[in-house]
């Protein structure tokens, strides 16, 4: 398992500077990734290729972008530039985002979105691949081209995908899946088998899974806890991350965090890995002082 931290999730508010500090903290650390979320703030694409001009040999990637405000051909450009920024280090991830933020304040329509991100993947990934693609569909139609992005080869593509027909699309057209707000139960009994059926129908190779989760190395859980479900209670009210809290039978963020010393931390991320995730995608939580720069040391102990 490859074991990153997520920016932009955690509730910390960084200038451009500080957030490329952070990944040269975590590449130093020894962790494998670098997850950068894409919400009203810096473009994660951008930043990403940025950060990729500052490390090494750290993996970088989107979680995630969403697709309804830009076209797929311009975000495989994008996407693949900083790549080449990157020299191969870079992931692509994409997904719905919600309809608070696309059809309440982006006026775009929400509908058909499993058909939607068909559609998109099917313009997106042979374009990531190279190819030149001819595409007719409802939403998109793409004639006679090509992305020529030296060093750009072999981009991996994930979908953020939490509902049944999403998994199915992910599976079926990218190379994974990206979660947040999924907790162990549900990624088990839910999201892992629904992406790896889909994967293996099409006959495609087992899938990328980059669990994301709320985490915090301290001795005080419960003050945690409650510091947690204050810093990201919107997660508990969105549609999509409040039915996979309802499938955990979580009451909210803070009962999908992972919250306690160094046994607890490491047995919960042992226990994801033992169950088919690929990559743990840590939200560091700075639930107390200290407590960002502690855990950020903890994750990277384990990636030796």
């Amino acid at each position: 398992m490859r074991i990153g931290i997520m920016l932009g999730a955690d509730g910390a508010r960084r200038d451009v500077e500080g957030v490329i500090a952070v990944a040269k903290q975590a590449e130093r650390a020894g962790l494998d990734d670098v997850w950068l979320a894409n919400i009203f703030s810096f473009d994660a694409i951008s930043t990403l290729a940025l950060i990729g001009r500052e490390t090494e040999r750290i993996g970088l990637g989107t979680a995630v972008t969403p697709t309804y405000p830009r076209h797929p051909t311009a975000i495989a450009q994008q996407a693949l530039t900083a790549q080449a920024a990157c020299k191969g280090r870079f992931t692509l991830g994409i997904g719905l985002s919600h309809k608070l933020v696309i059809e309440d304040m982006l006026g775009l329509s929400y509908q058909r979105r499993a058909a939607h991100m068909r559609e998109y993947l099917r313009v997106l990934m042979p374009l990531v691949r190279g190819e030149t693609l001819n595409y007719e569909g409802d939403e998109y139609r793409v004639r006679g081209l090509t992305m020529d992005i030296p060093g750009s080869e072999g981009m991996p593509v994930v979908v953020a995908a939490l509902g049944p027909a999403m998994l199915k699309v992910a599976g079926e057209l990218a190379d994974g899946t990206n979660t947040w707000m999924v907790g162990p139960k549900t990624m088990q009994g839910h999201v892992l088998p629904g992406l790896s059926a889909a994967a293996s129908a099409a006959g495609k190779p087992a899938p990328r899974v980059v669990g994301g989760y709320p985490i915090a190395l301290t001795t005080k859980p419960d003050e945690a806890r409650a510091a947690v479900g204050k810093g990201l209670v919107i997660y508990g009210q969105l549609p999509s991350y409040r039915a996979m809290l309802d499938r955990e039978g979580a009451r909210g963020p803070e009962d999908v965090a992972i919250l306690g010393d160094e046994n607890l931390l490491r047995g919960e991320i042992k226990r994801l890995e033992d169950m088919g995730v690929t990559h743990f995608n840590a939200a560091i939580m700075g639930v107390e002082e200290g407590a960002y720069d502690r855990t950020l040391e903890f994750l990277g102990s384990l990636t030796g």
